[in-house]
């Protein structure tokens, strides 16, 4: 059965949310900048993103590698690698853009808010 901790990033706040059971198997399968509904995370009425993410390593997803395995890249620059002059490439492991049941952690942004406040409906869920 799938588990994740889902990260929602809104207006400069970030709100821890555990997802278990139906609602974390309806996330399998979808790619970082799918739009997926609130309610999987406990917020009805809200439309997120996916940003990306990290696999049960800690190696980072990357939108730009396709499919569902850990590779690694010669990568310039962006998710995982950050040179420090300009022309310097790295050998990096990256975690492919497709959620599975290895990925531990979602990264969530707010692309459509709802009736109330974010804070208030994951105050409720918690309760």
């Amino acid at each position: 059965m799938a588990e994740f901790k889902c990260i929602v990033s809104h207006e400069g706040k970030s709100f821890n949310v555990a997802v278990k059971g139906h609602h974390a198997n309806a996330l399998v399968g979808k790619k970082i900048g799918d739009d997926v509904d609130g309610l999987f995370v406990k917020l009805p009425g809200y439309k997120l993103q996916i940003t990306g993410g990290s696999d049960k390593e800690g190696f980072a997803m990357r939108p730009d590698l396709p499919g569902i395995a850990r590779r690694r890249i010669l990568a310039v620059e962006g998710h995982g690698f950050h040179p420090e002059r300009k022309g310097l490439r790295r050998r990096r492991s990256a975690r492919g853009n497709t959620i599975t049941l290895d990925i531990v952690q979602v990264n969530l942004k707010v692309t459509k808010a709802g009736g109330k406040p974010v804070p208030d409906m994951l105050a409720e869920a918690k309760e």
